[in-house]
């Protein structure tokens, strides 16, 4: 007998050993050499090429997987590195005993990753077999992890920057059409879910290890037995958790739903987050009056760079359809997030310049969303934060027509908006206290006045631009700006911008070229394409044709080379 065949006969005989051994028949983790004669077989297996070898491994590898599942709520010991090799061995073999391997990776996740996520040897073994499995799973597996992507989420947030590097590769496989939508809040709430995690810990106990099973028959954190029971029997609290095998396990009180939405393990679609909840507030504000945690630090800085990912992938493989749902819920969370300055700055620039991005590329969204767009716009008031996405909004509806030539009618509902809201303004001067008399108060004070200012010119800008693409608006344009013009109380800059814009109307060309579409439209007679400006020598216009004076030019070149509309 060969030194190899008497290895392998050694190895089969320890994975045969075990399940007579009474230490190890209940908890097949607490044997290292288990989890080494199991590594030990499946690379023989790889270098045999044999389907026999397979055959006769794979009855001793299933029984384990099937002990150490059964044992994990009695295990303490970490069974994660033990059914990742197993698992792997089903991907690498399955086709070859006939094993699927989607019910087994799905048990992994729901029975033991939602009770190890926070053990960091057994999260970064995860991700490395999620890395180098990405194009098996992706393709005879799709919806896998997309479906637990809140675990993984989890996992990544617990774990912090160590292993950034490993989850960026990873977290592609993440994002598909069904989890798209949802995946987006969770990514933004990740500093809300270690506070929440914190918390848990902080009354429960370490999440990793042994200490995981014991929290589970604790009666004292009731919110962290409907997180157990939730994650583990697959049960929710409202159905009395039938699986349950306590008295307390079934009669849990569900005045918290915070932590059973931002701490569960499986995408169960789109949940409005509970920003609106008493413990929302509170656990907020804990979170800010207090130093800061590292793993929080961590988060905050994370975050921003797990959503550049994520609208990159947005941009290139989510259809329309997708895309266009995507923004109104940016809009909605753009003020709604963990108040921490740096991070709300970070994360806000991503949004807007998403949208923006996504409004260039497709103008017809924002005809498709007026609804949502002019209620964002009507919240305008409201706070800082929702001034600057209504002002952003206001330039977008203007830049892109409303929406485009063949979308008249909502360009005229957008149109109409805008001038509802400067007429608001027109009349309502004491709301915004922007009159040239009001002395400066505090800083506040003059912030709000110079924001809202800032608003108005942009509104003003959208509905002469607006007029432009549209030339049926170009006389209610002039009312509008008109009465700007004439008010008193208007801010300087608002009124000096409806001024401008009244004087360009006067003149359709000039008018058409600095205010009219700058994209997908023909050019017409007598404007100017201001984008050939780098190559024209626009201040070499013979100005003696201006100033009517005679003589040949002293240039090589004609008028018509700057305006070549002009015959």
């Amino acid at each position: 007998m060969s030194q190899r065949e008497r290895g392998w006969d050694f190895y089969l005989r320890t994975l045969s050993n075990s399940s007579r051994d009474s230490n190890t028949a209940n908890d097949p983790a607490s044997d290292p050499s288990l989890l080494h004669s199991v590594k030990k077989l499946h690379d023989l297996c790889k270098a045999e090429n044999s389907d026999d070898l397979v055959a006769r491994v794979y009855p001793q590898i299933n029984k384990i997987f099937q002990r150490a599942v059964a044992s994990l709520s009695q295990s303490r010991t970490s069974n994660g590195l033990l059914l990742l090799v197993i698992l792997q061995f089903y991907l690498d073999f399955g086709e070859v005993v006939l094993h699927d391997a989607d019910p087994s990776l799905r048990t992994f996740f729901r029975s033991c990753l939602s009770r190890e996520f926070a053990d960091p040897i057994v999260a970064e073994a995860t991700l490395e077999f999620l890395i180098s499995n990405k194009k098996k799973l992706l393709t005879s597996f799709p919806n896998l992890l997309p479906q637990f992507f809140p675990l993984l989420l989890k996992l990544i947030a617990w774990n912090g920057e160590r292993l950034e590097k490993l989850f960026l590769k990873a977290f592609p496989g993440l994002i598909s059409p069904g989890s798209f939508l949802p995946l987006f809040p969770s990514l933004v709430d990740l500093p809300i879910s270690v506070v929440a995690l914190e918390k848990v810990e902080k009354s429960s106990g370490p999440l990793i290890g042994s200490n995981i099973a014991s929290i589970q028959k604790n009666t004292a954190p009731k919110m962290l037995l409907a997180l157990m029971d939730e994650a583990y029997t697959g049960s929710t609290i409202e159905d009395g958790g039938g699986d349950s095998e306590s008295e307390e396990s079934g009669a849990i009180d569900v005045a918290d739903p915070l932590f059973l939405e931002l701490l569960k393990d499986e995408n169960d679609g789109i949940a409005e987050r509970p920003w609106s909840s008493p413990v929302m507030a509170q656990l907020l504000q804990s979170a800010v009056i207090t130093l800061y945690s590292d793993r929080l630090k961590a988060v905050l800085s994370m975050t921003p760079r797990l959503l550049d990912v994520y609208f990159s992938i947005s941009l290139h493989d989510m259809n329309d359809s997708l895309i266009c749902a995507l923004i109104p819920i940016l809009m909605s969370r753009f003020a709604t997030m963990f108040p921490d300055k740096i991070f709300s700055y970070e994360v806000r620039k991503r949004l807007l310049e998403f949208m923006l991005s996504t409004f260039q590329r497709s103008p017809n969204f924002i005809a498709l969303l007026k609804k949502p767009i002019m209620d964002r716009v009507g919240e305008a008031y409201d706070s800082p934060d929702k001034t600057e996405l209504a002002l952003q909004l206001c330039w977008a509806i203007g830049e892109h027509g409303g929406g485009g030539g063949s979308h008249k009618d909502e360009a005229r509902e957008l149109f109409e908006s805008l001038e509802l809201l400067l007429y608001e303004n027109l009349s309502s001067r004491s709301r915004l206290g922007m009159t040239q008399n009001v002395s400066l108060g505090s800083d506040k004070d003059t912030y709000r006045r110079s924001s809202l200012s800032r608003l108005l010119c942009f509104v003003v800008t959208a509905i002469a631009k607006l007029a432009t693409h549209h030339r049926e608006l170009l006389p209610r344009a002039r009312v509008s700006l008109g009465k700007v013009a004439r008010s008193r109380t208007s801010d300087a800059r608002v009124w000096k911008r409806a001024c401008d814009f009244l004087g360009l109307m006067n003149d359709p060309a000039i008018c058409s070229s600095i205010l009219g579409p700058s994209q997908g439209t023909t050019q017409k007679v007598g404007s100017i394409n201001w984008n050939e400006g780098a190559t024209k020598m626009v201040a070499h216009i013979p100005f003696y044709i201006l100033g009517e004076q005679e003589g040949p030019p002293f240039h090589d070149f004609s008028f018509t080379d700057v305006l070549p509309g002009r015959r």
